[in-house]
């Protein structure tokens, strides 16, 4: 790999900037949300909306994860992204990280990113790229709140992602910036607004109503980094 030109360098610091990723832990909850939260969503809607199109039309073959739910949640995947940043205090670099995982567990045959699985994929790669590269993150009970999801479930999303990346959660330096430009290049598409609601496994669980988190969890922070406890889920 060659050496970066100083016009190369501005290029992907001016990138980060427009999507938000220098937004460091202490000034968070006094700015805006990180703009790669929008194209993140925007991204992602429309992958589902074309993977649907093409499952209803019989046209590909599509095969069910542990992440399928039987309906699609109520809440949008950009309410959801939200949602997951305001209460989880992950750093913006990791919904980048997250899409990237998300796109390596897709590489399966007949697996492909629908509406009945878009929200729990996301939340547990979310989390996935917390515990690695972050200084510090919640335990998988608090993780699982956020998300609107039990503990059990937490923990058994996170394995299946795992070993499906057979714990290869490294990215190099190119790949993320890619990956930055292509999420930019969602600045210029609408984003689809559909209602979603996450199911867990007693039923629905309607998250716009759930937004009291429990702060007595925030005391429980890790400051770790994959180990046999994490990965067997904290409680």
């Amino acid at each position: 790999m060659g050496t970066l030109t100083t016009d190369d360098s501005d290029k992907h610091i001016e990138s980060y900037l427009s999507l938000g990723l220098t937004v460091s832990q202490s000034k968070k909850k006094d700015t805006e949300y990180p703009k790669v939260l929008l194209l993140l969503a925007t991204y992602l809607d429309r992958a589902v909306q074309k993977n649907e199109e093409l499952l209803d039309s019989n046209k590909i073959k599509h095969s069910s994860t542990i992440f399928h739910g039987q309906r699609a949640p109520d809440l949008s995947i950009k309410l959801y992204a939200e949602r997951i940043f305001k209460y989880s205090e992950c750093s913006p670099s990791c919904f980048v990280l997250a899409l990237i995982y998300m796109e390596r567990y897709l590489q399966q045959p007949y697996v492909y990113m629908t509406s009945l699985c878009v929200h729990r994929l996301l939340i547990t790669s979310v989390v996935v790229a917390a515990k690695f590269t972050d200084d510090a993150f919640f335990n998988n009970a608090f993780y699982a709140r956020v998300g609107g999801i039990s503990t059990v479930e937490m923990n058994r999303f996170e394995l299946d992602l795992l070993f499906n990346l057979d714990f290869r959660l490294k990215v190099d330096l190119e790949t993320f910036r890619s990956y930055c430009l292509q999420l930019e290049k969602e600045t210029m598409v609408f984003a689809i607004e559909r209602p979603v609601q996450v199911h867990g496994a007693n039923g629905a669980t309607d998250l716009s109503r759930n937004s009291s988190i429990d702060e007595s969890c925030k005391s429980e922070l890790m400051r770790g980094r994959y180990n046999s406890q994490a990965l067997q889920g904290c409680s």
